[in-house]
C-alpha cells in the first residue's frame, strides 16, 4: 500500500513537471520565432501588399477611392525604402498598412461599381416601363 501512494504522487509530480517543461519550451520557441521575424526582411508581406495594390488598381481604386489608393501606394514605397535600409520592423508595419489601405480602396471601387450598375438597371427598367406604356397610350387615342 505504501508503494502505491508513492507511485501516485510521483506520477502527479511528473505530470506537472512535464507540463511546466512543455510551457517553457513553447515560450522559448515563440521567442525564437518572434526574434527571427525581427531580423528577416518581410518579403512575403511585401509581395502580398504588392498584389493587393495591383488588385485595387485593377478594380478601379484610383478612380473610385483615390485617397486610399494614394495612401497604399505611398506606404508601399516607404516600406520598400525601409527594407532597403534594413529596418524590417518598420517595413513590415508599413506593408501591412498599405495592404489594408489597398483592400479598402478595392472594396470602395467594387461598391461604387455595383451602385452604378444598380442605377443603370433601374434606369433601364424605367425606360422599359415607359415603352410598355407607349402602345397603350396610342391605342387609347
Amino acid at each position: 500500500m505504501e508503494l502505491k501512494t508513492m507511485n501516485t504522487s510521483t506520477a502527479k509530480s511528473s505530470f506537472n513537471h512535464l507540463r511546466g517543461l512543455k510551457l517553457a519550451a513553447l515560450a522559448i520557441g515563440t521567442s525564437f520565432v518572434l526574434a527571427g521575424c525581427a531580423g528577416n526582411p518581410p518579403t512575403e508581406q511585401y509581395a502580398v501588399t504588392q498584389s493587393a495594390v495591383n488588385s485595387a488598381v485593377s478594380a478601379g481604386g484610383t478612380e473610385y477611392a483615390a485617397v486610399e489608393m494614394k495612401a497604399a501606394q505611398d506606404k508601399l514605397k516607404e516600406a520598400e525604402l525601409a527594407m532597403h535600409d534594413k529596418n524590417y520592423d518598420k517595413a513590415r508595419m508599413l506593408a501591412e498598412q498599405a495592404e489594408w489601405d489597398a483592400r479598402v480602396a478595392e472594396r470602395k471601387a467594387q461598391a461604387a461599381k455595383a451602385e452604378q450598375a444598380v442605377k443603370d438597371s433601374q434606369k433601364a427598367v424605367e425606360e422599359l416601363r415607359k415603352e410598355g406604356m407607349r402602345p397603350a397610350a396610342i391605342q387609347q387615342k
